[in-house]
């Protein structure tokens, strides 16, 4: 008789970053995102998670954005150059959204249709309710194990909060890692 019981250390632990493309405090937070890539590597699943408040004009449009470049397979390096634009975005919209997918070496083109078109709203508005059901209220906000973990206010000190959260979900039952 087999032990059908999975072994957690084989699955990666999943981190949903709820974030907002046009927020200072999400491009502040990526150095603790690549952090976290950089230590765990493939043992943790990191999944953008939109949220785009109201007060970002440019926030929905990013978020749209950033699934297509999902779709043309630089969803991560999109986000990131993206966050890296946020004044820029604030100021002139649209534009800076297919500058950058151009700048990566994606087309441009389809980003304009995209946003047009409308074909990544599904996704953004799933993200987006979902993010409401959680409680999620501002960005950066966590979610790993189970656990919210909101960088909204403040990013300090929840790094580690996610580390430690991390090596006991990858830990398992017995406590190795």
């Amino acid at each position: 008789m087999s032990d059908s019981t999975p072994d957690r250390t084989t699955e990666p632990v999943v981190l949903d970053v709820w974030c907002e493309l046009q927020c200072p405090d999400c491009h502040a937070a990526l150095d603790d995102v690549r952090a976290l890539r950089a230590r765990y590597g493939d043992r943790m699943e990191l999944r953008l998670r939109h949220f785009p408040l109201e007060k970002h004009r440019h926030a929905y449009a990013a978020a749209q954005a950033a699934e297509e470049a999902v779709a043309q397979g630089k969803g991560w390096a999109y986000a990131e150059a993206v966050l890296a634009r946020t004044a820029e975005l604030a100021s002139r919209g649209e534009p800076v959204l297919l500058e950058v997918a151009a700048e990566l070496g994606l087309d441009a083109e389809e980003f304009d249709t995209a946003l047009i078109d409308g074909r990544h709203l599904l996704i953004v508005d799933a993200d987006q309710a979902e993010g409401q059901a959680i409680g999620v209220t501002g960005t950066p906000t966590y979610v790993i194990g189970g656990e919210r973990l909101d960088g909204g206010k403040s990013q300090e000190g929840l790094r580690g909060r996610i580390e430690e959260i991390a090596d006991r979900l990858l830990a398992g039952p017995s406590g190795n890692q």
